[in-house]
Formats: C-alpha cells, structure tokens, sequence
C-alpha cells in the first residue's frame, strides 16, 4: 500500500528537503544511465599506439640510439622529424575527434528531460537526472515519466507504455498503480512518489541487457589491421633483404647500411592511416548531424554503409504514431454521407482534455472547430470503461431540434440502435468489422437520433447506425518513397513490430513492403512442417516482417541474420529495444527515443521518419568511399618506397638520405587530410572491404611507379641521354639524390588522383580542397630541388632543367 511505500521511504507527500535529496543523491546516484567518460590525454596517446606507430617509434629509437658509430654522431635530424610526424598526426586526429564528440554531445545535452518535482513544500521544475526515491513528482498529459513512481493521485490517467514493451494501446492507471521510468502520459495527470531511479528502474535494467553484448571490436579496426600487417610484411621481407645484400653482399658500413633501412621503415609506413581515417569518420560525422543524424559511435558510419538488411519499428518509424481515422474505408447505413458521419462523430468527441480516439475523429474534419459550430452543447457524457462509448445531446442552431449522437464498441452501439434494425444490417455490420479487423484496422461504431421536444433529458424516437468508421495508425508521408530507395541502394527493408499481426500485414501492403508476415512465436517454435521453409533461417532472410515480437525477439532475429553473413541495422524507440539496437551491427535511435534506446545505438535521430536514415546510409557509402580510396593509395605508396628504394640499392648501390624520405611523408600526410572531404559518388549497393581488390590495385601501382622511379635512374647513371639531349650538366651524388626525391615526391603525390577515380582520372573532378593541397605540397617540392642545399642530409640543389625534365617524366 502506498502509506508503507512513504514508511520505507522516510519520506511524506510533501516531497523532500533540499538537503536530504542532495543527500540521497549522493547515495543512489544521479537517475541516468551510466555514461562513461573519455580521458582526454589517453584519447590522444590513443592515435600513438597502434601497430604502424609502433614501426615508426621504432624507427625513431633506430635513429637515435642505434645511428652511433661510424665516426658521425647520432642521427637526430630523422629523430626529431619522425616525433614531429607522429605528433601531427596524432593532433590532427584528437582535435576531429574531439570536435565531432563536442558537437554530438552538444545535440544529446539538449535532448535531456526535465520533471516536476515537489521540494521544499513548492513544486519546482528539475532536471531528471537529479531526481531521488522519496521526491513527490506529478506529471500531466504528454509529460514522459521521469522514473519509477507509485501514483499518490491520478485522474482518469493513462499511460503508453509502447516504449517498454511494445504495446501500441495505452494502459489506464488509478492510484497504487506503478509507472515505469520512459513511459508517455496519454490522458489526465497525475501525481506520485519515485521509488526507483537511474539502473535501478524497470528501463534501467533493460538497459544493462545492452553491455552484455560485445563481442565486436570495431569492423574497421579489424580492417586496418589487416591493411598495417599487408605494410609491415612488405617492409619486413625488404628489411631482412637490406641487411643480407648490403652487409653480407656489399659489405656496407655500419651507418650506411642502417640509413638504407631507416628510408623503408620511414617511407613504407603510411604512419597517417589511423588518422585520415579517423578525420574521415569525424568530417563524416559532422555532415550527418547536419541531416540530422547524431553519430555516437564514430566507426559506425563504415558499417552502415555495409548494411544489407534494414530491421525497422512500425509504430513511430513507418507509420506517424498518431491514430487517424481512414476516410476511404468509412461504411454508411442511414440517410447520410461519408462527410455527414465524420461530423456526427465529432459532436460525440471532447474537444479539449481529448483521448486518443477524440482525437483522430475531431482532427478528420481537417478543421477542428467545426465540431462544435452551428450547435449548442446540452449534455455531453465521456468515454468511460464500462458503458465503452460518448455521448452528446445538442440542439442544433439551424432548425432549433434537439438531437444525439453517440459512438463507440460496434456491440454497444448496435444494442442501442432500436430504429431500423433488421437481422441484415447487424449481419452487414458483422462482416464489415471483421474485414477491418482482418485488415488491423479499429472499428468505431456511429448511430444518431432526435429528440421530441425541449427537454434534453427526454427519451429520442430511438437510435439509428449510421456509420462505421476505421481507425489506424497510417504510415508517414515519406515512408513509401524511402523504403524505395533504400531497395534501389539494395538495403532491404523488413518490419518488426510489437503490434498484431493483421495491423502488421496492414501496414506492409499499405508500404508496398510485402505482407510475408510472420507471427513472432515462430522464431520458437521454427517454421511450420510442410510449409515452404526447410529452416528458420530461410523463414527469416525470406520474411518482410514479424509481428507481436517482444525485445528479446528483436535480439533474436538480429543475431539469426548476422549469422547468415548479413550486416543488420536495427531502429528502435524503446528501452525494450536496447539490447538489439546493441546486438545490431548498426542500431539506430529514432526520433523521441528514450534514453536507453539512444544509449544503446550508433546513430540517433532527431528528425522523425526513416528518410533520414536514407540519407546516413548515402552518406555513409561516400565516407566509406573515401577511405577505400586512401587505403589503395596508401599501400600502393608502401610497396612503391620499399620495392624501390631496396632495388635501387641493390642495382646502383644508391643510398637514398632517410631525411628526405621524412620530407615526402610530412608533404603527403598534409595532401591526403583533404581526402576527407573529397567529391566522391556512393555506390550503389551495400559497401564491404575486398582487401584483395585493395591489395592487387596497391600492387600494380606500386610497381608502376617503382618501374618509372628506377628506369629514371638507370638512365641518367647508365647513359649520357639527358645532357646530350638537354644539354643539362651531369649530376653529382647528392645531385642525384635530388633527382630521385623530386620525382618520387611528385608521382606518389599524383596517384591519389588515380586512386580516387573509377575510371580514367580527369573524368571525376576532385575537390578544390585536395587540388589545392596538391598543387602547394608540390610548389614546395619543387622549391626545395631548386634551393635546398642541406650538407647533413647528403643533397644539393638542381637546375631548372632538371626540375623541367622530372616533372615531364
């Protein structure tokens, strides 16, 4: 009883003091969901600490420690450039990281919800999170419950629990009864005391289902890792060559032989990939908040561009959430039309304080006030549950008559109707509600009469059955438009809903989505013998929907479809939908989702409809696109350093300065940044990693270029072509030296342009932002040919000829 409720809770139904809250704050915690913080300096470490910056910290220590000997002192120049290196990169990361985070954390602060809480004596309005057991709160029509409460006082309150469990009919409460923390007020107010907060309410411990799942690391990171080893297997097999050629083979010095290694393990690695691909992720994620999709989980955005297999809610997602009276299935009986039965139905209709069903009939009238103008209000009777039905007695201003109108339960109504009535009509009848119900549609009973005489208390001449009018829950405007078009980028779309199985069948014609709908009891008891499915799984990849399914199904089908290979995105409102929006590759909040729902999923969004969902999922595919092309690009540029510089060590014995190596990646690492927001085209079906495909393209180009670089040098070494040509004078070593980071410099910059391009380079036109990097990296390249002369790093300036021939070759 709730007199013991207050006992156990020390409290009273004058709320509580501002002390005693804070204190009891402080014992059970703010009321929402754990959300755990980032280190700020463990997320910046976080862009030093993966495979390939390992090579390169190696590198660095390689430089410092073991470049002794030999008579010159250490090499700090390659030293300090390589922690500079890793030191951008990993800045560059942070601060886009850091920026996305701010702006998604931004967005979810202005989702958080407030209450009404008594302190004090006064009635206040608070933020939610602060809420304790022992505060008295009240809330009203449209409030949210902010946490488990046993009602104190309620006046003809009803609830939607639809967020918990799925129900689509709200549930009525009187005073004792218990609400859930998540659930809407639909009718009434009322008032209560909390007795459960944060992860101890009915939400929260759904919520804690979420955490239990995660077997995933990342889809990306798995990916990059596979990209790092394809580099660093390339560097070791050419690193072990060096160190056999050049000391057994060539007897090299010490130092010499060590700078040859330095320019493959500084050159091969493409130290930036963690943090393009990252920028990548986080510029994406800034375009999608503009569509109004809060990214949560950065990685996401790759997976959903992979996503073959759309598990979308009904109610709120595909359809509006709002019951609608459906105007071209109204029956008439009586004398009048369509429009007529509508407007009697809305005289029987509260006008303000309306339920749900008020609601839909007065707002089919398109305009509301008509559903009391030209009458005069005598006497009206509201729904209530045991006469199932409203009623109004008026007089109509025109004729001066008295008249009444009462709708509700086809049963009830057709009891009362005396006039008129024949054995047809009630079998007409019959058979009119049960083809709405076989369709999921609501029957709603219409029948009128007149009254002889002044005195609205006075018995009519009897009702008549005028009318039946069908209720539903319509689908969104955009709905059928987008479903089109996820089809058309080969997502398919299937509806899983906790509603009935004939309002699911309802709904998908209505979609054009199918109506191979299935109860959700098979996901039990497997697929019915001598049906057309050998197996459950065949039942589920081949079904367009399930209907009267609860969380744990959702989770169900989730994992069965994962388990056939597909990626699976999954939408969700509720907190009974947490533990498969986390399950789900992708998981997806929809607009007005609870806090568990939103702290489950990936993606929130804070627009209603699936079309924003569309649009992530187009803009993921350009994302995903992006890094596809600087993945080919990067390990093309691995294989080109390695491959050529090893061969031009091995064939000329040409030491290749490691310094200059470290310039070529300081230029390219600012060029490829702009990749992230480079002009691609999405494709048009789902997107995954073929690394084969990523590695033979990396490996052609590599060897191209290594062929040019190599073929360049045999020539200017073995002929005199170039100075009897061009009358250029015959370059020194460090001349030579210049040659080669000239040409190497410009030709791997310029492969990004054929990277990108599915077809011949010039015909996709890039973005001005990498064009321009581009175009400034190589100025400085070619400044640095004409003037550098930098003794430690065994270089020397070259003439405008030689710059001339480089950048025609």
């Amino acid at each position: 009883v709730v007199e013991d409720v207050f006992k156990l809770l020390q409290c009273d139904e004058n709320g509580l003091f501002t002390d005693e809250a804070n204190r009891r704050l402080d014992i059970f915690g703010p009321n929402k969901l754990e959300q755990e913080e980032q280190n700020a300096l463990l997320q910046f470490l976080s862009f030093m600490w993966n495979p390939l910056s390992w090579v390169m910290e190696g590198a660095a220590l390689v430089a410092i420690a073991l470049s002794n000997g030999g008579g010159s002192p250490p090499d700090w120049q390659d030293f300090v450039g390589i922690i500079l290196l890793l030191i951008i990169n990993s800045t560059i990361g942070f601060y886009e990281e850091r920026n996305a985070g701010n702006a998604v954390k931004a967005l979810m602060d202005s989702l958080a919800p407030k209450a009404k809480v008594k302190r004090n004596g006064q009635w206040q309005e608070i933020e939610s999170a602060n809420l304790v057991p022992g505060d008295m709160i009240s809330f009203k029509i449209g409030d949210i419950v902010p946490a488990d409460c046993r009602l104190t006082e309620a006046i003809n309150v009803s609830i939607d629990q639809a967020a918990l469990t799925g129900e689509s009919l709200p549930q009525s409460k009187k005073e004792g009864d218990q609400c859930f923390s998540g659930s809407t007020c639909k009718q009434g107010e009322a008032e209560g005391v909390v007795i459960s907060t944060g992860a101890n309410t009915f939400f929260g411990r759904a919520a804690s289902l979420v955490g239990q799942d995660d077997d995933t690391t990342g889809h990306l990171q798995k990916i990059l890792a596979q990209i790092g080893s394809f580099c660093l297997v390339s560097i070791g097999i050419f690193v072990v060559a060096e160190i056999f050629v050049l000391y057994a083979g060539f007897r090299y010095s010490y130092r010499d032989g060590l700078d040859n290694i330095l320019v493959l393990l500084i050159g091969g690695i493409p130290i930036a990939m963690p943090t393009v691909l990252s920028v990548t992720l986080a510029v994406g994620a800034q375009q999608l908040a503009k569509h109004k999709a809060i990214v949560t989980r950065i990685t996401a955005i790759e997976e959903l561009a992979g996503v073959t297999i759309l598990c979308s809610d009904k109610t709120g997602t595909l359809t509006t959430n709002k019951l609608t009276i459906d105007k071209e299935t109204i029956r008439t009986y009586g004398p009048f039309s369509a429009d007529d039965v509508i407007l009697l139905a809305a005289y029987a209709s509260r006008t303000e304080n309306q339920d749900a069903i008020d609601s839909s009939v007065v707002s089919a009238l398109g305009d509301t006030s008509r559903a009391r103008a030209g009458i005069k209000l005598l006497d009206f009777k509201p729904f209530n549950p045991v006469d199932k039905r409203t009623e109004i007695t008026y007089r109509e201003e025109s004729s001066g008559k008295i008249k009444r109108v009462t709708k509700g339960m086809t049963g009830i109504i057709i009891e009362l109707c005396t006039r008129n009535k024949t054995e047809e009509l009630e079998n007409t009848l019959e058979a009119d509600v049960e083809e709405f119900a076989s369709r999921g549609l609501r029957a709603l009973a219409v029948a009128y009469e007149e009254v002889d005489g002044d005195d609205p208390e006075a018995e009519g001449n009897g009702f008549e059955l005028i009318g039946l009018l069908a209720i539903f829950d319509p689908p969104r405007e955009d709905t059928k438009q987008t479903i089109d078009d996820a089809l058309a980028l080969g997502v398919k779309v299937k509806m899983v809903t906790g509603d009935q199985l004939a309002i699911a069948k309802e709904t998908g014609r209505r979609l054009g989505l199918g109506d191979h709908m299935y109860p959700a009891k098979v996901l039990k008891d497997g697929p019915a013998p001598g049906g057309k499915h050998m197996t459950l799984d065949e039942m589920i990849l081949d079904a367009d929907g399930f209907a009267g399914v609860f969380p744990e199904h959702k989770y169900e089908i989730v994992k069965r479809l994962q388990g056939l290979g597909h990626l699976c995105a999954m939408t969700g409102d509720g907190a009974n939908d947490a533990p498969a929006l986390s399950r789900a590759n992708v998981g997806i909040a929809v607009e007005g989702a609870t806090d568990a729902a939103r702290g489950a999923a990936d993606i929130v969004l804070t627009e209603p409809g699936l079309s924003t969902i569309v649009h992530a999922i187009r803009g993921s595919r350009i994302i995903f696109q992006r890094m596809r092309n600087y993945s080919i690009y990067a390990c093309a540029v691995t294989i080109r350093i390695v491959v050529c510089f090893a061969i031009l060590a091995f064939a000329f014995r040409f030491n290749f300065p490691p310094f200059m190596v470290l310039i070529i990646a300081l230029l390219n690492d600012g060029t490829i940044m702009t990749l992230s927001v480079d002009r691609v085209l999405p494709s048009m079906a789902p997107d995954s990693w073929d690394l084969a495909e990523i590695f033979s393209y990396a490996i052609a180009y590599g060897l191209f270029l290594t062929a040019s670089t190599v073929a360049l040098v045999a020539i200017i070494l073995r002929t005199s072509f170039f100075s009897d040509k061009f009358s250029v004078e015959v370059p020194t070593t460090n001349q030579l030296h210049m040659i080669v980071y000239l040409q190497v410099a410009i030709i791997s910059q310029a492969l990004i342009f054929v990277t990108r391009s599915h077809g011949f380079f010039f015909m996709e036109r890039p973005s001005v932002a990498l064009m321009g990097a581009f175009c400034i990296a190589q100025l400085v390249s070619s400044i640095i040919a004409a003037y550098a002369d930098w003794g430690f790093t065994k270089i020397h300036s070259i003439s405008g000829g030689w710059i001339g021939i480089v950048w025609v070759w």
